[in-house]
């Protein structure tokens, strides 16, 4: 929160420019002075784009350790969605981080996008599972109208 007073205190920011700073303006786009789409950064050959997907892969190791040990270990990994099912070099720079915790991938399943991309003697199997936004929002739905 201080960090948002000061900046509409000593930058003069008003609330549609804080809102615009905080949701158009950081994040991946923020670091890369690029694009906030994965896409783009992944196929770019500036450092700046490369740092930003190096410090992506980092915040989601860095969450996924937090949550990992908040559940005392994990059997397996997922990754699922936009990011997850379709970007290699993101999946391997995330996994890189979690080595320590003896997750592996095998290159050439990662690139290939198989559904297992762990080693098959892996001891935490590591998974690309395709996401199915519309069949969950419909089950939600479904939920919700039943009361």
């Amino acid at each position: 929160g201080g960090v948002l007073i000061a900046l509409m205190r000593d930058e003069g920011l008003g609330l549609n420019e804080l809102e615009d700073l905080l949701y158009r303006q950081s994040g991946l786009l923020g670091l890369s002075g690029i694009s906030g789409d994965m896409r783009v950064l992944l196929a770019s050959a500036s450092p700046r784009a490369q740092a930003a997907v190096d410090y992506y892969c980092y915040w989601a190791a860095r969450h996924a350790g937090s949550l990992i040990t908040a559940l005392g270990g994990i059997d397996g990994l997922v990754f699922t969605a936009g990011v997850g099912e379709n970007a290699a070099p993101v999946r391997a720079g995330i996994i890189n981080h979690l080595n320590w915790l003896g997750v592996e991938i095998e290159n050439q399943r990662n690139v290939a996008g198989d559904m297992e991309i762990s080693p098959p003697a892996a001891t935490c199997p590591v998974w690309i599972v395709k996401a199915n936004e519309e069949l969950a929002i419909a089950h939600h739905v479904r939920r919700a109208l039943k009361g």
